[in-house]
């Protein structure tokens, strides 16, 4: 479900989880430029706890809400200004629900093009 969507957008800071589908799509369209009713986006949304997440999606016909409660661990989620929105790529979505930071450092760095000799 979550693979189909090429923009993936994370709420930092804390989310009133007890929101629904109508409360989230608020705290979405606040934010200028924001289109909530975009096919291609998915918006990520985590609580105080952080054991838990809510995702939200509009397909042709109405809105979809998951909600995942992880039974071990936390996520890490960004803890900046209250319901900012980060664009993420697919490979820190991956890292966000494996548990992982949104932000890590790179093992190995870009090579300079030069000479070969």
């Amino acid at each position: 479900m979550y693979e189909k969507r090429e923009k993936v957008y994370l709420i930092n800071g804390k989310t009133d989880m007890r929101k629904g589908i109508d409360g989230l799509a608020a705290v979405v369209a606040e934010h200028e430029g924001m289109n909530i009713f975009d096919e291609h986006a998915l918006f990520l949304f985590c609580g105080r706890k952080k054991d838990r997440y809510k995702a939200l999606m509009w397909e042709k016909d109405g809105f979809i809400l998951s909600y995942k409660r992880l039974e071990s661990g936390k996520l890490q989620w960004p803890k900046e200004k209250e319901n900012r929105i980060e664009k993420l790529s697919m490979q820190q979505f991956r890292w966000l629900l494996e548990g992982l930071s949104v932000i890590q450092p790179r093992s190995v760095e870009n090579a300079q093009i030069g000479y070969i000799f």
